[in-house]
């Protein structure tokens, strides 16, 4: 039995401890998948000519929720990166035909590819081979073997400054939140819009909003006069005018990675919104922007 006339101060240092402390391990774990989520819906280049390090980096990347392009050389690399415009390039140094270093060297004095970051993944493990990735123009060089994790967070540091091509949809209302109903359409719209490659369901997006199926149908009548799938439709479109005008993606690349089942079903819903084809606007060219 503790003495009630002692001191509260003193009193307050004879008490049981009644706070938990947190595993540094569990800990580390919550901070590392934190940090991994910003991965998701990135889209990424690996450019590795060995398939079996390509494949298993690819599926964990994947499991992030990247979106991974594949070459096996630096030249592939070089026509892939002017073609997709990936938010970073994973790019090993010692492939046949273009090496990574001058791979490197070409996107990075391409008026159209300059501004794609690359990471280098190489087993030149000395001094002298980092500085020479990094004066190439690459922004973080990793030795192999690697550890997936730190792959993983090192691409996170590196793209969170850099935007997701995501385009809102017109009528989308910009500013800080002031009310419930905005509360609950910028919660669930980020949701939508971070994952454009999938159609969940009702239930899903509610519960990552906060709220309940009926209070977010209201919520996207007051503030977009839509409903939650033809908003997710409507961003759907304009993400694909931005890719289709940007990119030199094949229609169907474009078509999967905005969750459409099918080209013909991306071409079908493309044209009931703009009145062209994804290849009649993609040649249709700047005169198509105000489609729009």
């Amino acid at each position: 039995m503790l003495d009630s006339t002692l001191p509260s101060d003193e009193m307050a240092l004879l008490q049981p401890n009644v706070f938990t402390v947190v595993p540094s391990e569990s800990m580390n774990d919550h901070i590392q998948t934190s940090e991994l989520s910003r991965l998701h819906g990135r889209r990424l280049l690996i450019a590795e000519d060995e398939p079996i390090q390509q494949e298993l980096l690819a599926q964990y990347l994947r499991k992030q929720g990247c979106h991974v392009y594949l070459a096996s050389d630096g030249a592939e690399a070089i026509a892939q990166t002017r073609r997709l415009l990936p938010d970073l390039v994973l790019m090993d140094i010692n492939m046949p035909h273009c090496d990574g270093l001058t791979a490197c060297r070409i996107l990075k004095t391409g008026c159209r590819t300059r501004s794609v970051d690359v990471m280098f993944l190489s087993g030149a493990t000395t001094p002298d081979d980092r500085v020479h990735g990094l004066l190439a123009g690459a922004v973080d060089y990793i030795h192999k073997p690697f550890n997936f994790a730190e792959v993983g967070l090192r691409l996170a540091l590196h793209l969170q400054e850099k935007p997701k091509p995501v385009v809102m949809p017109a009528g989308t209302a910009q500013g800080s939140p002031a009310t419930l109903d905005d509360l609950i359409f910028e919660a669930a719209s980020s949701y939508l819009l971070a994952q454009m490659d999938r159609t969940p369901k009702l239930e899903q997006v509610a519960r990552a909003a906060g709220t309940n199926v009926s209070r977010l149908g209201q919520a996207f009548k007051q503030r977009v006069d839509m409903s939650v799938f033809e908003y997710l439709r409507e961003a759907r479109m304009r993400q694909a005018c931005q890719l289709l005008k940007q990119t030199l993606m094949e229609i169907q690349s474009i078509a999967q990675e905005l969750g459409f089942t099918s080209g013909a079903n991306f071409t079908a819903a493309f044209k009931a919104r703009f009145g062209l084809t994804p290849g009649q606007f993609r040649q249709a060219g700047v005169g198509s922007s105000e489609a729009c």
